[in-house]
């Protein structure tokens, strides 16, 4: 606690030199000063996943299999485990789908699938069909909950 406040201190100190201050300035910008170096702290540590997920397909032409491996990478428990999933193909979202995954031990791997069946899905096929491009792509969002 006291090394981290002597940083700020610091901090602040070397702020308020390298600015040019007029003549007339008080103490209250040094303390903003401060205040912006203790923010910036906090923004540069974010907290870590403790999941990796790994994606694969099925079949994907007017209906699309969504596959993800779920790794937990921690030595938590994770409960209460879901899976949403968007689907675009060529650049162009044609749909979401989600599933429930369920507890996941620590150092344990958990599957999840669901399927997305949407009319642009369909459209999209059937433009391939025709002679289109036909590029899947789906980003993955897991949540999860566990105890600390």
């Amino acid at each position: 606690m006291i090394k981290n406040l002597a940083g700020m201190v610091l901090v602040a100190a070397a702020a308020t030199t390298l600015m040019a201050a007029p003549a007339g300035a008080s103490t209250s910008s040094a303390v903003t000063s401060a205040s912006a170096a203790t923010e910036s702290k906090a923004t540069v540590s974010a907290a870590r996943q403790l999941i990796r997920t790994k994606v694969s397909f099925g079949r994907c032409r007017d209906t699309c299999t969504i596959r993800v491996r779920v790794k937990n990478i921690s030595g938590k428990y994770l409960y209460n485990s879901r899976l949403n999933a968007r689907l675009s193909i060529n650049g162009r979202r044609v749909g979401t789908c989600t599933d429930y995954i369920g507890t996941i031990r620590s150092y344990g791997v958990r599957y999840a699938s669901c399927t997305v069946r949407t009319a642009r899905l369909n459209n999209a096929y059937n433009n391939y069909l025709d002679g289109a491009a036909f590029r899947y792509y789906a980003s993955t969002y897991v949540s999860y909950r566990y105890y600390r």
